[in-house]
């Protein structure tokens, strides 16, 4: 299926989407958004990654503009280095939702992502950063995990799979949080309700812009919100399976540039 007419939006992940796997970016990539955006298309990086992880990325990216950070849960200027918006996730419910994830699949292994544009990644003992390039605190023990308010919690398991993880925490967390899984080693509890469409709706209002003229980008179940709420949705070859049966298009894998052979078709 090819899509009609070029976009005024192109919302895109990072990690599996727009970066190749040693977290750069190609050439070709930054080609294809900059003749997007010559063509009066806004690009919005739209990721699981807090704002303070994505900062240095949006500089390569020359973006000055708006991106949507933390699973939806932050909408970040960068331009000004401030939060638009901000969803925390309540502490206490986090606990009790791990407590309950615990109780079915026994240990798992926990971080967070705390709020602010300045906030931290802690990681308890034995929890391994699935992103070796980002910078993490490991603190001495999960009470440690609660110091601060925190965007999100990002959970392991010593033997389980991330979908049989992912499925078992949405079995028993319930109304506590809403479980996202967004990569390799990376299920995630996130605030009731908040995904990726719902940062990319409020950014996307904020530019008057519409789903109507928004194409996005993906590899992962947690992009699925994305697609729903996008016009068209545009999967990696690289992607999850349950995302490439509701992708309108499937492209070449993040490695190959795939972004780059839509945004080309689109606006070349």
């Amino acid at each position: 299926m090819v899509a009609p007419t070029p976009y005024s939006l192109i919302a895109t992940d990072l990690d599996g989407t727009l970066l190749r796997a040693d977290d750069t970016l190609s050439e070709r990539s930054l080609a294809a958004l900059a003749r997007a955006g010559r063509a009066g298309a806004r690009h919005l990086v739209v990721t699981g990654r807090p704002a303070p992880r994505v900062r240095p990325l949006l500089d390569d990216l020359g973006c000055t503009g708006l991106a949507v950070c933390g699973q939806g849960a932050q909408v970040y200027d960068a331009g000004a280095d401030r939060l638009l918006w901000s969803v925390t996730l309540d502490r206490e419910l986090a606990e009790t939702a791990l407590g309950k994830i615990e109780a079915e699949v026994g240990q798992v292994y926990a971080a967070v992502d705390q709020d602010g544009v300045d906030g931290l990644t802690l990681i308890e003992p034995g929890y391994l950063m699935p992103h070796p390039t980002l910078p993490a605190l490991r603190v001495g023990r999960r009470d440690d995990l609660w110091c601060a308010p925190i965007s999100k919690v990002l959970l392991r398991h010593h033997t389980l799979s991330d979908d049989e993880l992912a499925a078992t925490a949405r079995a028993v967390v319930g109304s506590l949080a809403t479980v996202t899984m967004s990569g390799p080693g990376t299920v995630e509890l996130q605030p009731c309700g908040v995904t990726k469409a719902t940062g990319l709706a409020l950014a996307a209002d904020h530019l008057g812009l519409s789903p109507e003229q928004a194409v996005a980008f993906g590899d992962m179940p947690n992009d699925i919100p994305m697609f729903d709420w996008a016009s068209y949705g545009v999967a990696m070859a690289n992607a999850h399976p349950e995302l490439k049966t509701v992708a309108d298009e499937i492209t070449l894998s993040n490695e190959d540039d795939g972004i780059a052979v839509v945004l080309e078709r689109l606006f070349g």
